[in-house]
């Protein structure tokens, strides 16, 4: 690239003021040692936004993050926002849906010393973003829910070959990164034979393009047995959206909880580093926020633009970002009390950027 790369800082709400911080700074130190441009624009966003300007979600934002390369959005609490406040909205299905960032990317990964249900686990759910059951982004107007009596409601799931195609080749291309080199695409076609069939048919068709990818194909509810008992057999998993977000939270607790579940939200242009977890306001504004998964959503952000933008400096700085993080953890001693340390917040984003710097 012969300019700076441009990312967006959204905080949002309860932890995010916390832990978004930190990896900005972590972010910072890994640009500074590899000599990567990027300049930076925080922008309000939330509750807060709420309170100080009257949206969640501020008129001009779409269009200022449309000027960006990519963001690094902090978890919403959106649950505890005003109900009869029309201003008052979740923005990020608002962001996903308006840049089309069809691929949640949720990568699960144990680390020795650290409490997890199975060691040597290291797979990542590519989960399909803007179709599936979600009312709040599966239809154009309106909304993918409805209550024709008051003794009825009926929820639409939306399954296209678009964006079932969409998904699968980004599982495809991504899997070619890994030393395995093996897709599991997961649906349920023996009974949803139209919906979860068009899915399957893409990734079939996708299968045949990436002939140096192993395939193969599980339904959903023998998924959730073959994860719970031997997960390791797993590299990246492809499926539809609601199915993802409830696996993608199983895969999570098996190495250790949602405090080490990063995630990106990618499109065609541009991608949204956005942890699993919640805002979590039961420990906001403690120090005692695990900023892992945080800070790893934003290393795959750095990894997504370098490789879209040819930029070798961003692949350096993610590859720093992972490294420092895993040499912290394996050291033992700046880990937030979740992890089994003592260090707050702030100190565990220290140590991850102190050793970005020493690398």
């Amino acid at each position: 690239m012969n300019r700076a790369l441009k990312i967006g800082i959204l905080e949002g709400d309860d932890i995010g003021l916390e832990v978004v911080p930190e990896t900005i700074k972590v972010m910072r130190a890994a640009a500074h040692k590899t000599g990567l441009q990027i300049e930076w624009f925080p922008l309000p966003i939330g509750r807060k936004a709420f309170d100080e300007l009257g949206y969640t979600l501020p008129p001009g934002t779409l269009d200022k993050l449309d000027t960006y390369d990519g963001w690094v959005l902090g978890p919403i609490g959106h649950q505890a926002y005003p109900r009869d406040q029309p201003n008052a909205i979740n923005p990020h299905p608002i962001l996903r849906k308006h840049y089309d960032l069809f691929a949640n990317i949720r990568p699960a990964k144990s680390f020795p010393g650290l409490p997890a249900l199975y060691k040597d686990v290291d797979l990542i759910f590519v989960r399909e973003n803007n179709e599936g059951f979600p009312p709040d982004r599966n239809v154009f107007m309106g909304s993918g829910e409805f209550r024709p009596t008051p003794e009825m409601t009926i929820s639409v799931r939306i399954i296209t070959r678009p964006g079932s195609s969409k998904v699968a080749r980004a599982a495809f291309e991504l899997a070619r990164t890994r030393p395995r080199k093996k897709v599991t695409a997961v649906h349920k076609d023996t009974v949803f034979k139209l919906g979860c069939g068009m899915f399957a048919e893409e990734c079939r068709k996708l299968a045949q393009e990436f002939p140096d990818i192993a395939f193969d194909e599980v339904m959903v509810d023998t998924m959730g047995m073959k994860l719970v008992m031997r997960p390791q057999q797993f590299d990246v998993i492809v499926t539809t959206n609601t199915f993802g977000d409830i696996l993608s939270d199983v895969a999570a607790g098996l190495v250790g909880g949602l405090g080490l579940a990063p995630g990106l939200s990618a499109g065609p242009a541009r991608a949204m580093a956005q942890a699993t977890h919640g805002s979590a306001p039961d420990i906001a504004g403690r120090q005692i926020a695990n900023p892992y998964a945080m800070i790893m959503s934003g290393q795959m952000l750095m990894a997504w633009l370098g490789h879209k933008h040819g930029e070798p400096r961003a692949v350096q700085a993610a590859q720093l970002m992972e490294a420092a993080m895993e040499s912290v953890i394996k050291a033992g001693k700046m880990l937030t009390p979740d992890l089994g340390g003592k260090a707050s917040t702030r100190e565990m984003g220290d140590a991850v950027a102190a050793a970005v710097a020493v690398l």
